[in-house]
């Protein structure tokens, strides 16, 4: 929230010249961002071309079907005999056009505008030599974060580090080994110009380190990789963790809307409902929902979400949360409440309600005489028969087919119907660091301290400090699951891990049903055609997609 409501005000000069609107003492970048000439940029005011670095940020963290779809633990709100290209695999084309390509590399465009301007253009005073240090450093971990996040869908990719300032048209793609080896060599050399404790929303050293974490960890399983990968990763997550004890504050603390700034929080993709442009555009409120607006006693505009977006979660997601584990309390909504009278419906009332654990035939009838219930086996698109004697008929319930408990963690005050939002998105946390550090150890044959770590993050949740005895991927996974659901590029961590195929045949309904998955096309998106097009005798297509 921080970060776009904190920069320094533009020179007086500067204010004459440009005509918007201001807050106390800061600008939107926004409203900045539409002038980009170097006449208008020096070392007071150089800091905006960072800060449009991370307002592009935005855009690439609200995609996401890349990141969930076609997993073990989410799939599509549709009948399961409906198919999905990016959920069951079945038909996936070459789209012309791609929001997640675009968006990373609107952040990789950012970036190199501002690295370019701040060496070539700008004139430092020998003052200012260490904030121009921090600007490049922070340009570069973000455009490295840009360039991952492209690796891991698409492999190699174009490596493109020029400021656009013509077209082209003979862009190449390096080989992913390339790729990989650029991303690590920017990290390296951004980290020690990063800050420990910067102002918030910037990126961290240990932010820095957390990704590098990532990046090493996913090099590790490739034919390329370097034998020390493991242990590197595993050095790197546990700098990220630092002396953090993330049993210092509960689950439901960490997504608290009031305590977004948090200390388990090492980066973020700020938003805000304050400010100019009151930047209420995030989404991620309204993930994991189907409309509940079409409730009797539910108004359009209410407590929960506006319009849904993406998937839901699969039966098998609901099923790895055990009695003891206080994330699913902080995770879901089991019971939706009035917020209108609707005929007998008064505002407070419970219309529907899902239990963790599947009631009785005597107590199902007995609530069934008051809201509709859905017993687990019945999460998802299903229709159930109708209780006789019921009340609350399922024949009578307003969206008949689609039911589960909808998402409760990225819960949000300030929502409106079109399902803008305002809090923050949660992009690395401390808990994940341990997860990594898990992962890495495991990796490393250090099983004592993959243990360690992997039940620390359990502890938080159930309270019990060894519930794992043993540390295994499936262990990890299911851990990552339950902590980061929503969080994670859960796409990218089976794929990581070599579990993809396994685990959506075994847990995602439309892949069992009618899956198409084949590991020798499907571990990488193809590359939109609009980009062959642009580069047609220099740009290659992923295997199979042609």
């Amino acid at each position: 929230m921080e970060l776009l409501k904190n920069i320094k005000s533009i020179t007086v000069a500067l204010a004459i010249t440009i005509t918007f609107s201001a807050c106390n003492d800061y600008v939107e970048e926004e409203i900045y961002s539409s002038v980009t000439s170097e006449n208008f940029i020096n070392e007071n005011n150089a800091d905006q071309l960072i800060v449009g670095i991370y307002s592009k940020l935005r855009n690439v963290y609200k995609n996401y079907s890349y990141q969930f779809l076609g997993t073990d633990i989410f799939t599509v709100k549709t009948e399961v005999s409906d198919t999905n290209a990016e959920n069951d695999y079945f038909n996936f084309l070459a789209p012309r056009t791609n929001g997640y390509w675009s968006s990373n590399y609107n952040v990789v465009a950012k970036a190199n505008t501002a690295i370019n301007r701040f060496e070539n253009q700008i004139v430092w005073s020998t003052g200012k030599l260490p904030e121009k240090a921090y600007g490049i450093a922070q340009a570069r971990a973000l455009r490295a974060l840009a360039f991952f996040n492209l690796a891991q869908q698409y492999g190699g990719v174009v490596l493109d580090t020029e400021e656009p300032l013509t077209i082209r048209t003979n862009y190449k793609r390096a080989t992913e080994q390339e790729t990989y080896a650029f991303i690590i060599a920017e990290l390296e050399a951004a980290i020690p110009n990063l800050q420990n404790a910067p102002t918030t929303g910037r990126f961290s050293k240990r932010a820095a380190q957390h990704l590098l974490s990532q990046v090493y960890l996913t090099r590790a399983y490739k034919s390329y990789k370097a034998p020390t990968d493991f242990a590197t990763a595993a050095a790197l997550a546990e700098s990220a963790i630092g002396n953090y004890d993330i049993r210092t504050q509960t689950y439901a603390k960490v997504f608290d809307f009031d305590n977004q700034v948090n200390a388990e929080v090492l980066f973020a993709i700020q938003w805000g409902n304050v400010g100019v442009l009151a930047e209420k555009g995030n989404t991620k409120h309204s993930l994991f929902q189907y409309p509940i607006f079409n409730y009797p006693g539910m108004d359009r505009v209410n407590q929960y979400g506006g319009t849904p977006t993406g998937g839901m979660p699969t039966q098998y997601f609901y099923s790895l949360f055990a009695a003891n584990d206080t994330r699913d309390d902080a995770t879901f909504f089991r019971a939706i409440i009035a917020n209108k009278v609707s005929g007998t419906i008064k505002v407070g009332d419970t219309i529907v309600y899902y239990p963790k654990v599947a009631l009785n035939s005597t107590e199902l009838a007995k609530r069934l005489n008051r809201y509709w219930v859905y017993q687990p086996n019945q999460y998802g698109y299903v229709k159930p028969a109708d209780v006789s004697g019921a009340k609350y008929l399922y024949s009578t319930h307003p969206d008949p087919f689609v039911h589960f408990p909808i998402f409760k963690k990225f819960w949000d005050k300030f929502i409106n119907y079109e399902a803008e939002g305002s809090r923050d998105t949660f992009v690395f946390r401390v808990a994940e660091s341990h997860l990594l550090a898990a992962e890495a150890h495991l990796g490393a044959g250090n099983t004592a301290q993959a243990l360690f770590h992997l039940n620390r993050v359990r502890e938080r949740a159930t309270g019990v400090a060894n519930h794992y005895t043993v540390a295994t991927i499936d262990n990890i996974l299911v851990e990552r699951a339950l902590e980061l659901a929503g969080e994670e590029n859960r796409w990218a961590v089976l794929k990581r891990t070599g579990k993809l195929e396994e685990r959506i045949k075994l847990y995602n309904p439309h892949v069992i049903d009618h899956g198409a998955f084949d590991p020798k096309q499907h571990l990488l998106r193809p590359i939109p055609t609009d980009e062959i097009t642009i580069s047609p005798k220099t740009m290659e297509q992923n295997p199979f997609y042609d």
